[in-house]
C-alpha cells in the first residue's frame, strides 16, 4: 500500500489522506527518496517555472531535461521512476509535452493549485517574449537578430538533453527487451514515422513482449473542427483553430509547422508562408514552449486580445487533459498491462529524445568552437555539476562574443 508521510508528526498515513488546509502535511503518493512538500509549495513551484519559462530554450527535449535535474536531482520532488511514468504520459497526450510535464509535476508538487501555476508560469514567460516580438514585427517587418545567442546555446542544448538521456535510459531501460524496444522506436523515428505513432508501437510491442497472450485493442480516434474554410479573423474562430492544434498535434513541437500551414495558409488564407516560417522561428529561438508559436500568429491576425486568445487556446487542452488523467497515472501504474504500455512508451520517448539530440547535434556543432562548447558542457554536467541555466546563460554570452557572424 502507497502511504503518504507526515512531515508535521513523523504519523504515516495511508494513500488518500490530505490535510485540509493544503499546507502539505503530506505527500502526495511518495515513493521512496522523495522529498514532502515545503511550508510554501505554491510559491517554489511559481520559482521554478517561471525561471524556466524564461531560461529553457532548445525545445522540449532540452525541457525535459531541465525540469528532470530540477525536480529530481536537485529538489527531490519526485522519484526518477515517477518522473519517467509522468514523462510516458506527457509523451501519449496531444499538445505540448513538455508543459504538460510542467503542469503534471505542479500538481505532484502542490496539488490542483500547483497544477495551474505550474502550468501558467512555465507557459507565461515565453509567451509575453513572443507577444512583444511579434509587435516589433509587425511594427518592423523583421525579427530581431540573435544569430550569436543561437550560435552558443545550440551546443550547450546538445549537451543538456544527451546528458538527461543518459540518466534517464539508465532508470528506464532495466532489461534486453526495453532496450530492443527503444532501438526499434528510434529506428521507426529516423525512418519518418510520426513520433505518436512510433510511441504508441513501442508501448504495445513491449507489453506483447512481456504478455504475448494478451491482446491489445488500439483505437486511434480521429478528430477535426476550428473554423470553417474562408472563415473571417474573429476572436472566436481564432479560439476555435488553436484548440483544434492544441488537441490534435502528437509528438514534437515541429509537427506544429505542418498543422498551422494546413489551416492558416492553405484552408483559410490567414497567414502567408513568410509570415508562418517567422512565427515558428520565433518559437524556436525563445525560451519555454515551442507552442508559442500560437502566440506570435494570434498577434499578427488580431492584435494583443488575439495573443491572448490564440495562447489560451492552444495551452487549454493540455490543462483539461492533465487534470484529467494526473490523479490516475498511478492507478494505472498498478495495472501489469497499462505499466508495461507506459513501460514501452517511456523508452520510446527516451529514442526519440536520443534521435531529436543527434538532429540537433548536426545543426548546432557546425565548426570547431561549437564542438568545444559542446565538450565543455558535457564535463561541466558530469564532473561540476552545474546548473542548466547557467551553462545556457554561459553559451549564450560566448556565442555573441565569439560566433554571431557564422551563425546560421
Amino acid at each position: 500500500m502507497m502511504v503518504r508521510y507526515s512531515r508535521c508528526v513523523g504519523a504515516v498515513k495511508p494513500a488518500g489522506s490530505w490535510t485540509r488546509n493544503g499546507g502539505g502535511c503530506y505527500a502526495r503518493g511518495m515513493r521512496r527518496g522523495e522529498r514532502p512538500p515545503g511550508r510554501a509549495p505554491l510559491g517554489e513551484v511559481a520559482a521554478l517555472f517561471l525561471r524556466l519559462g524564461l531560461t529553457a530554450f532548445g525545445g522540449p527535449a532540452a525541457h525535459v531535461a531541465m525540469m528532470e535535474h530540477e525536480a529530481v536531482v536537485r529538489r527531490r520532488w519526485l522519484s526518477r521512476e515517477r518522473f519517467l511514468d509522468l514523462l510516458g504520459v506527457a509523451s501519449v497526450l496531444p499538445g505540448p509535452g513538455s508543459s504538460e510535464l510542467a503542469i503534471y509535476l505542479g500538481y505532484v508538487r502542490a496539488g490542483w493549485p500547483g497544477l495551474l501555476l505550474g502550468g501558467a508560469c512555465f507557459i507565461a514567460p515565453a509567451a509575453v517574449l513572443v507577444a512583444v516580438l511579434a509587435h516589433l514585427y509587425a511594427r518592423f517587418g523583421a525579427l530581431p537578430q540573435a544569430a550569436g545567442v543561437l550560435y552558443g546555446v545550440r551546443p550547450v542544448v546538445v549537451a543538456i538533453v544527451l546528458h538527461a538521456v543518459w540518466r534517464l535510459a539508465r532508470t528506464a531501460v532495466r532489461d534486453a527487451a526495453s532496450a530492443a524496444v527503444a532501438l526499434g522506436a528510434a529506428a521507426l523515428s529516423v525512418a519518418g514515422l510520426a513520433p505518436v505513432t512510433a510511441l504508441l508501437a513501442a508501448g504495445i510491442a513491449l507489453a506483447a513482449i512481456r504478455a504475448p497472450r494478451r491482446g491489445l485493442p488500439v483505437v486511434l480516434p480521429a478528430l477535426s473542427g476550428g473554423a470553417p474554410a474562408g472563415a473571417a479573423v474573429g476572436l472566436g474562430s481564432l479560439f476555435l483553430v488553436f484548440v483544434k492544434v492544441g488537441a490534435l498535434v502528437f509528438g514534437s513541437g515541429y509537427v506544429l509547422l505542418a498543422f498551422l500551414r494546413a489551416d492558416l495558409v492553405e484552408r483559410l488564407g490567414w497567414l502567408t508562408e513568410r509570415q508562418l516560417l517567422d512565427a515558428v522561428a520565433v518559437g524556436q529561438v525563445t525560451p519555454g514552449p515551442v507552442f508559442t508559436t500560437a502566440t506570435f500568429v494570434g498577434y499578427l491576425l488580431a492584435g494583443w486580445v488575439g495573443a491572448a486568445v490564440a495562447t489560451a487556446g492552444v495551452f487549454l487542452p493540455a490543462f483539461v487533459l492533465v487534470a484529467a488523467s494526473g490523479p490516475f497515472v498511478a492507478a494505472l501504474r498498478r495495472s501489469t498491462l497499462v505499466a508495461s504500455v507506459l513501460d514501452g512508451v517511456t523508452v520510446g520517448s527516451l529514442a526519440l529524445m536520443a534521435v531529436v539530440t543527434w538532429q540537433l547535434a548536426r545543426a548546432a556543432l557546425v565548426d570547431v568552437p561549437t564542438a568545444v562548447l559542446a565538450l565543455a558542457g558535457a564535463v561541466a554536467l558530469l564532473r561540476l555539476r552545474l546548473g542548466s541555466t547557467w551553462l545556457i546563460a554561459a553559451g549564450a554570452a560566448l556565442g555573441t562574443v565569439l560566433g554571431g557572424p557564422r551563425a546560421p
